[in-house]
């Protein structure tokens, strides 16, 4: 079992950095030819309406849900049943979004004034033709997460994690052939269709599937799926609209904004992809497997050590993006379309969402841990709960420090909520006993300050930046390079056993 795990996480692993390697390709070319003036906020921006086509429709409950039910059916024998199942929710999700789709094309307008309603007339505009583009792209997405999650469910790793490759390489293309927002669109619908969509499509009809046309809301399998995935669909938690807050907030603030807040939250979650995603995905079937078996003080010891790991990653990832915010901003999206003053209030939005990329990355497997028990409500509701409380934050962010303020916003209130969810979880699966994160907290917690003191510190010692890509590459290098490596030192020094663990890992596989 722990093999399995050590597997997926590899392939994840290894395909998430790839993947996040070609969005950094693709956000190089969304700097050089859009910047951060009124076409980039604008295209922004154009995801938040096909977004929320995927919110109504419960993408996320398709992999969450949908896994360990089709996982039980495969288990007990019954593949019959588990692809009958399928078919009953791939037929609801078409049909849903055969009525949603045109409605929410219809409404654009309104819906996108809602969304930046500090927009001018010319930039709504854009928004609203651009996010017709995107609608349609969300149904492949959608039936993606559904054929993903059944090749998932029998341990079949490979496609649904090289599928995004195909998706950002076609967004590339897109923006490229026609040098316009427009066209960096038109690359995300391809691209839906082509990486997610048919990759998936082909991997899963190889793999025996059987997709009737046959649909029954009042099957029982039918309301197996829904009912669980109803609090996904009706709880608007801040994991899921973060962006749609500080999106809205943002409209108002000076031209460009939301493309830096954008551009910033797509850097801080290379990290989180990388490592929060792969822990997660990789440790999901055998967390479902585990709590389905009533086995939770494994479970916890999964969850807990798989935690671990990712969070510190990610507070070495923190590290490397605090001290060189403005240079890794530079280096990505360029200086020709972006000015030396943009970027260091990109470099500090991208120092500021940091801050909560241990919570960001930690959240895609603690919620997994009650996922995997099929206890969608109270993540959901807290998220909710977290969302209401921070929104005076995001306020107070936006009016008073601008777009950093919106960053540190955000990220406050990410780590609130797994902070709740980390204390529930472990006081449901585990034992007065177990293990928690304090000790190792206290330990990391001082590494990572020291690697961005040291980091910080080392700034001076270069100059003043030249603001050219090669400039920003080199200090990237240097100072990423000096504070990663004290953050590791100081780990060491403070007995952080991860450290060590992390490194054997890293050298089995590297001689393998």
């Amino acid at each position: 079992m722990t093999r399995k795990i050590a597997v997926a996480g590899a392939i994840w692993t290894v395909a998430l950095l790839a993947s996040r390697l070609m969005g950094l390709v693709r956000d190089a070319a969304l700097g050089s030819i859009l910047g951060v003036g009124p076409d980039a906020d604008a295209y922004a921006a154009a995801f938040r309406v096909p977004d929320l086509v995927s919110f109504i429709v419960s993408g996320g409950a398709l992999s969450i849900v949908f896994i360990p039910m089709f996982s039980g059916f495969l288990a007990r024998g019954e593949e019959e049943r588990a692809w009958r199942a399928f078919s009953l929710v791939a037929n609801f999700i078409l049909v849903l979004t055969a009525v949603v789709v045109p409605v929410m094309w219809w409404f654009a307008p309104e819906l996108v004034a809602w969304f930046v309603p500090g927009f001018d007339a010319e930039r709504t505009a854009l928004v609203v033709h651009l996010s017709r583009i995107l609608l349609p792209a969300q149904v492949f997405h959608l039936l993606s997460g559904l054929l993903s999650a059944a090749l998932l469910a029998k341990d079949k790793h490979a496609i649904p994690a090289i599928a995004p490759l195909v998706y950002n390489a076609a967004i590339i293309v897109g923006g490229l052939l026609l040098g316009s927002a427009e066209g960096f669109a038109w690359g995300v619908l391809v691209g839906a269709f082509l990486g997610p969509f048919l990759l998936p499509l082909i991997a899963a009809t190889r793999g025996g599937l059987r997709w009737r046309l046959i649909l029954s809301l009042r099957d029982p399998d039918f309301r197996r799926y829904l009912l669980p995935a109803l609090p996904i669909m009706l709880a608007f938690g801040i994991v899921g609209v973060d962006d749609w807050v500080w999106t809205r907030f943002a409209s108002v603030l000076p031209e460009g904004s939301v493309a830096t807040l954008q551009y910033a939250k797509r850097l801080a979650m290379v990290p989180i992809g990388v490592f929060g995603m792969a822990a997660g995905m990789a440790a999901y079937p055998t967390l479902s497997r585990l709590c389905a078996e009533g086995n939770t003080a494994e479970a916890w010891r999964t969850i807990l050590r798989a935690s671990k790991l990712t969070l510190l990653l990610a507070f070495g990832a923190q590290v490397v993006l605090t001290v060189t915010g403005a240079d890794i901003g530079a280096a990505v999206f360029g200086t020709a379309r972006i000015a030396p003053e943009q970027q260091l209030v990109l470099g500090a939005c991208l120092g500021c969402f940091s801050l909560g990329l241990g919570a960001w990355s930690v959240q895609m497997v603690l919620s997994r841990g009650f996922y995997a028990r099929a206890r969608t409500w109270l993540p959901t509701g807290l998220g909710f709960l977290v969302l209401v409380a921070s929104l005076p934050l995001y306020w107070a962010g936006a009016h008073f420090y601008g777009p950093p303020g919106l960053a540190v916003a955000s990220s406050t209130g990410m780590t609130v909520y797994v902070v709740l969810l980390a204390a529930i979880l472990r006081k449901e699966i585990g034992t007065p006993q177990s293990p928690g994160f304090g000790d190792f907290l206290l330990r990391v917690l001082p590494a990572a300050g020291v690697g961005i003191v040291v980091g910080l510190a080392l700034r001076p010692s270069l100059g003043p930046p030249e603001w050219t890509r090669v400039d920003a590459l080199v200090r990237t290098a240097v100072l990423g390079g000096v504070g990663g490596a004290a953050f590791v030192g100081a780990a060491w020094a403070l007995g952080v056993a991860e450290v060590r663990e992390l490194g054997t890992i890293v050298l089995r596989r590297v001689r393998r």
